[in-house]
C-alpha cells in the first residue's frame, strides 16, 4: 500500500475527503519527523514507537579492493512495533474496524 491507496482507505473508514485526509496525514508524518529528528521519542500506543537511536563507529570493507574503512557513528530515525501491531501481523489477532 502506497500513500495514496493510505489516503484513500481512510477516506472510505472516516467519510472525510481524501483531501482533508492527505492534510491531516502529511501534518501528522511531519510532527513525527520533526520530533525524532529533535531527538524525541513518538510513541502510539498499541501501534509502535519512533525514536533517534545512535550507531556507534564501526570497521567496515570496501567490497571492491577488501580495504577496511572506518564508517563513522551517527544517528538514525528506527521503529519498535506495538504488541497489539506484532500480534496483528504474526495472525493472533483479527483486524477490527472501528467507525466513528
Amino acid at each position: 500500500m502506497n500513500k495514496e491507496e493510505l489516503v484513500q482507505s481512510v477516506s472510505k473508514k472516516t467519510g472525510a475527503s481524501q483531501k482533508q485526509v492527505a492534510e491531516v496525514l502529511a501534518a501528522t508524518l511531519e510532527s513525527i519527523e520533526a520530533s525524532v529528528a529533535g531527538g524525541s521519542k513518538v510513541t502510539l500506543v498499541g501501534f509502535g514507537t519512533f525514536e533517534p537511536r545512535e550507531r556507534a563507529e564501526r570497521t567496515g570493507r570496501n567490497p571492491q579492493t577488501g580495504a577496511e574503512i572506518k564508517i563513522p557513528a551517527k544517528k538514525v530515525p528506527a521503529f519498535t512495533a506495538g504488541k497489539k501491531f506484532k500480534d496483528l501481523v504474526a495472525g493472533q489477532k483479527k483486524v477490527t474496524a472501528k467507525k466513528s
